[in-house]
């Protein structure tokens, strides 16, 4: 089992200082990758019910600290060599095809190959609207930006034609490292997005705690490659991992999860010392014994 960093540009890791420390500690304990979030604004007082927690609202406050999810992952390029660097998630139907290949293919080349862009639809209709962007049409514009990337990261300029994105043959320069582009997880905890993943993804972030569901998620993905003739186990599956029980981890190694993330913590001290005695007390237990 490898295990990565979430929420690592949350709160007190928009400081550089915290934020150096936790990648850099990461990297030396062993972890193998750390994963930032996305929300470019939070609606005061929005109105979308938020699917990960009963509250129904994002559980922290709206005016926390949320950078964005690229910058933060280009500084913890200069900072670290090994450890992988990830959106989890970005929300893709919120970007331009054009930026984000770009952005993503800058970050790789910066990193030598070491990115993975997480992706997902959104749920916030109310940021949405504020950005005037469709929210009914997030799962379409989904679908037709990652193709349009991947036209963009070929080799040779081609045209594309989609619903919502048209242009003829331009370069887009540099590419990622590798020939077949950066890697694209999909994530989200619905059977859509699992069957999303089969078609498009190279893997899938359902962000849930329950082994059975991820399970359930990933028995979605292997009818699907079934069905469009793909191997399910070219698919890496990404989980969570709500608290320090190795039973957890055993349960989700169990129904095929290869990484599991952890978050450092929204409350509590964060001095450099801090998270270094965290991150040394997690991979004591988790990382070095594997």
């Amino acid at each position: 089992m490898q295990f990565g960093l979430f929420f690592a540009n949350v709160g007190r890791f928009a400081d550089p200082a915290p934020f150096g420390a936790l990648v850099s500690g990461a990297e030396r304990h062993g972890f193998e990758s750390v994963w930032t979030v996305e929300h470019v604004v939070v609606p005061v007082d929005y109105q979308a019910t938020y699917p990960y927690d009963p509250s129904g609202k994002i559980p922290i406050p709206s005016d926390t600290p949320l950078p964005d999810p690229l910058l933060p992952l280009a500084y913890a390029a200069a900072l670290t060599r090994r450890i992988r660097l990830a959106t989890g998630i970005l929300i893709l139907p919120q970007r331009h095809p054009f930026y984000i290949a770009k952005e993503a293919a800058t970050l790789d080349r910066l990193s030598a190959g070491r990115f993975l862009l997480g992706v997902g639809i959104g749920w916030m209709k109310d940021e949405f609207e504020a950005l005037g962007i469709p929210f009914a049409e997030r799962a379409g514009r989904t679908d037709e930006t990652i193709r349009a990337m991947r036209s963009l990261w070929k080799g040779t300029p081609e045209a594309f034609e989609g619903r919502y994105f048209r242009w003829g043959p331009v370069e887009m320069h540099p590419k990622p490292v590798a020939p077949q582009g950066v890697p694209i997880v999909i994530g989200g905890h619905s059977e859509a997005s699992a069957r999303r993943a089969a078609r498009l993804g190279d893997g899938f972030f359902p962000a849930v705690l329950d082994a059975a569901r991820v399970g359930a998620l990933r028995e979605v993905i292997a009818r699907e490659c079934e069905a469009i003739g793909r191997d399910p186990a070219t698919i890496e599956i990404t989980a969570l991992l709500g608290g320090d029980d190795p039973r957890a981890v055993e349960a989700m190694a169990a129904v095929g999860v290869s990484r599991l993330l952890i978050g450092y913590g929204m409350g509590g001290a964060g001095t450099p010392d801090d998270i270094e005695r965290w991150l040394g007390d997690f991979a004591a237990r988790f990382i070095d014994i594997g």
